[in-house]
């Protein structure tokens, strides 16, 4: 999976954090509005936005005269195949795991257990946990961890 710029990456979470509305996607003037504080040419976002279609990051459909674009998978699909791309890069696989797992919190250790708990069991994908881990972060710019206030008691 390609890593991403900082713009190419703020234009995806403009698209990641835009809510779905009657038409699916947003266009590229509604992407640039999002990116407050940016002065960005509206030529600029287009290209980014076409660039990220290109890599297949985004999917775009014609409208009138307009494209609407939407992220061809979620923020946390390409997050978890950014990690996957990591394990991927050499050495031992198994090292990078138990220094992966030694790193994480009694929280998120938690979350890991349970959803490799209902893929053993085969209770699902694990779908019902991300809505424990997923929240926007304090600063309200990306994705922070969402505490589960039952994991904390």
């Amino acid at each position: 999976m390609t890593r991403l710029g900082d713009l190419e990456r703020a234009v995806m979470d403009v698209l990641w954090d835009s809510v779905p509305g009657p038409s699916d996607g947003i266009t590229v003037r509604e992407v640039a509005d999002a990116l407050d504080g940016r002065e960005l040419a509206y030529t600029t976002v287009m290209t980014v936005l076409d660039r990220l279609a290109g890599k297949g990051m985004v999917q775009r459909e014609r409208e009138g005269r307009a494209w609407r674009y939407r992220a061809a998978a979620s923020r946390e699909a390409h997050i978890a195949q950014l990690m996957l791309d990591a394990l991927d890069l050499g050495g031992s696989r198994d090292a990078a795991l138990v220094r992966f797992a030694r790193s994480v919190t009694g929280t998120e250790a938690e979350v890991l257990r349970a959803a490799l708990g209902a893929e053993a069991d085969g209770t699902g994908s694990g779908a019902a946990l991300t809505d424990r881990v997923e929240a926007p972060s304090a600063d309200g710019v990306g994705q922070g961890p969402r505490v589960d206030k039952a994991a904390d008691r």
